[in-house]
């Protein structure tokens, strides 16, 4: 089946006992079972429900893997990843990745004895260099967050294959449906599901993805173990999500695009960061890589922070928000939102920079959402 057929049907059959079409919210703890060691499929909602087992084939199958596993949160499934690596390890993750994560790895993991150091994620030999005897992963994100810069997923798939080292990748900004890091060698693959697959900003949640049964078992074993599930509910609203998937990337992907060339040539912007753009450096990595260029949009203002704040007091459509991947747009600024975990120092060292504003682009009439965007910057042309 192709991804559209896909996102409606694998994992979601008609409930045997009624018919119902779409797959019923199993609401509950705990299960009977027949005679002592014989239960029905399920015994304890936190090791398997019905609802949740339904979205873990869904996403396993939209990513074209073999096994997925659903979590409460995208930190909590980066955290069962991460989870497989034991202190004295070390990851080489790239330099531009979400606030939450760089805090994941400095704040948590480093104190626990995961070492972790950072790489040009536009540059496989950089990775090469970070390596040590040590290292047992390479994390990345692509395109990133915030500066939309893409990793090379086939080249450090055959860097870390070489070495026996996995390759994680966080694909919550390009979705399945514009990227699967598992068909270029990634070795697991990570999901805000709060965002795209959600798709309606009303759940938190998280998955990983993999095709290794070893690797599967170790995710599996720590998220019985620790408990960070998502109840039956949560995992039915990212399930109704999945099944539009497919027409909100490309409304996302169509108005972002229009936006994108738009703000290029605005005289109060100073520099865009889109993936689909001709100017943007890894233009043609993109194209081969990926099959769309995603609803996120990168953009610095020529009039630096104040020109952010005259921005913000201007924009109606656009929400200053945290998160994105929902059908309304939303605008963050990283530096003290998405990414005030880092000192400015580090922000700065990664290009970070205080003009930067983080655009999630929804799926509101393209015609409003770029006069929303000029009215606001008009006081800066």
């Amino acid at each position: 089946m192709r991804f559209e057929t896909k996102a409606i049907h694998d994992g979601q059959e008609s409930d045997p006992a009624t018919g119902s079409v779409t797959v019923p919210v199993y609401q509950t703890s705990t299960y009977e079972q027949d005679a002592i060691g014989k239960p029905r499929g399920f015994e304890y909602s936190r090791t398997g429900n019905p609802t949740r087992q339904a979205l873990e084939t869904a996403l396993a199958s939209l990513e074209g893997g073999r096994h997925g596993l659903a979590f409460a949160s995208g930190v909590a499934a980066a955290t069962a990843v991460l989870q497989t690596l034991k202190p004295g390890d070390h990851v080489v993750a790239g330099n531009d990745i979400y606030g939450g994560s760089y805090r994941l790895f400095e704040q948590v993991f480093r104190p626990w004895g995961l070492e972790t150091d950072y790489a040009e994620i536009s540059e496989p030999d950089a990775f090469k260099a970070a390596l040590k005897s040590t290292t047992k992963l390479l994390w990345i994100e692509t395109p990133t967050n915030p500066l939309l810069k893409l990793a090379d997923i086939g080249a450090l798939a055959e860097l870390a294959h070489e070495r026996g080292i996995l390759l994680a990748v966080d694909n919550t900004f390009a979705t399945p449906y514009f990227q699967r890091p598992l068909e270029w060698g990634a070795d697991v693959v990570v999901h805000s599901t709060t965002k795209y697959l959600g798709g309606h900003s009303d759940v938190i949640g998280g998955a990983a993805i993999a095709n290794s049964d070893e690797l599967y078992q170790k995710i599996k074993f720590y998220q019985n173990a620790a408990g960070a599930v998502p109840g039956p509910w949560d995992c039915w609203l990212v399930l109704r999500g999945l099944r539009t998937l497919h027409v909100r990337m490309r409304e996302h992907e169509r108005n972002a695009l229009r936006l994108a060339q738009k703000l290029e040539k605005h005289p109060a912007v100073s520099r865009v960061y889109y993936p689909g753009l001709n100017s943007h450096p890894q233009h043609e990595l993109a194209r081969r890589q990926m099959t769309g260029f995603g609803g996120m949009i990168g953009i610095e203002l020529a009039g630096g922070s104040e020109a952010v704040e005259r921005f913000f007091a201007q924009v109606k459509i656009f929400m200053l928000a945290e998160s994105l991947g929902g059908v309304e747009s939303l605008a963050c600024y990283p530096p003290k939102m998405t990414h005030a975990s880092m000192s400015p120092s580090e922000r700065a060292r990664r290009g970070i920079h205080d003009n930067l504003i983080r655009l999630s682009v929804g799926l509101e009439n393209g015609d409003d959402l770029e006069e929303d965007l000029v009215q606001a910057l008009k006081a800066e042309s």
